[in-house]
């Protein structure tokens, strides 16, 4: 039997493994494909603590992994397929076999919803973004595009004016659902230009995004928006449909815990981008993974586990 068995192999559950090893508990990490998550996806990091040199996110995985690994670590590659979250005795089950821990971390994390255009997977990281606030500052100077209506989309607009010349931003209504203060902030702003009633029909550009073909839902007329960044802000998703009713979840499926990643479920925590949170970055994921093994260390202590 494991100390600790984390469900998720990105920056919050790598780094919950790190802890447990240098805190002499036995923990596996069980990821379904490849460790990093999100993070393995993103072309450069130039905001994590101590790289001042900007850095792949494939590379500052790989130094995590080995970070782990060097604690002691053990990764398995398989699909989990279900878990029990009731019983002193946590069980874990996958697409090979069953494993029991006394603690779970989930650290499944979240994905961001896509347009699903041609190119569009093509070209992440190379003029495709779900995040303004990781890749921004890669677009100095340059015009951009964000398409979304909701907060997160006119914060992300804001967000990239600041050193952006020109800001479009694309909305399928007419009409934002973001909060007053955000559209009033928008519409003030001379840098940012609102393109209603429309949505992105095709990315341009053969290696990179050079611009988007924009079509207007009401008129049906397209233009060519010469753009060097898309960016994505239509919504995340938490890949929480495994523990779904068997943890408390808020209305979006983001797992609730208290400030020190514990669940609703005794000796359950979660970390990461799976959890109810107001920013989700690799770093605010390593912190979650170090604060729930933490927590999770103490939890076996109290129960004088043999």
């Amino acid at each position: 039997m494991y100390d600790i068995i984390i469900i998720g192999g990105g920056a919050a559950g790598l780094t919950a493994a790190l802890y447990a090893g240098r805190g002499g508990l036995k923990a596996l990490i069980i990821e379904k494909m490849f460790v990093g998550g999100q993070a393995a996806t993103t072309y450069e990091v130039d905001n994590y603590p101590g790289f001042n040199e900007r850095i792949s996110g494939p590379d500052l995985v790989m130094k995590m992994e080995a970070h782990a690994k060097k604690f002691g670590a053990e990764i398995k590659y398989e699909d989990v397929v279900d878990v029990d979250v009731d019983s002193i005795v946590k069980t874990v089950k996958t697409n090979k076999s069953v494993y029991e821990a006394k603690v779970l971390i989930l650290a499944m994390g979240a994905n961001p919803k896509e347009l699903g255009l041609d190119k569009e997977k093509k070209f992440r990281g190379a003029g495709v973004s779900y995040c303004a606030t990781c890749d921004g500052a890669f677009y100095r100077d340059k015009e951009v595009a964000v398409v979304g209506g909701g907060d997160t989309a006119l914060e992300d607009a804001l967000f990239l004016a600041r050193f952006c010349p020109k800001v479009y931003l694309i909305h399928r209504r007419d009409a934002f659902r973001a909060v007053k203060v955000l559209q009033d902030a928008v519409l003030e702003n001379d840098k940012i230009e609102p393109v209603w009633d429309s949505t992105v029909e095709e990315i341009l550009g053969e290696d990179q995004v050079e611009g988007i073909k924009v079509k207007n839902l009401k008129t049906n007329e397209t233009k060519d928006l010469k753009v060097e960044g898309l960016f994505v802000a239509i919504g995340v998703v938490p890949n929480s449909g495994l523990i779904v009713k068997k943890v408390e979840t808020n209305n979006a499926g983001y797992i609730i815990t208290d400030e020190n990643m514990q669940t609703n479920k005794f000796g359950v925590f979660a970390a990461g981008d799976i959890r109810e949170k107001i920013l989700r970055q690799i770093v605010t994921a390593a912190a979650d993974g170090a604060i729930a093994t933490y927590a999770a260390e103490r939890y076996i202590n109290e129960n004088k586990w043999e």
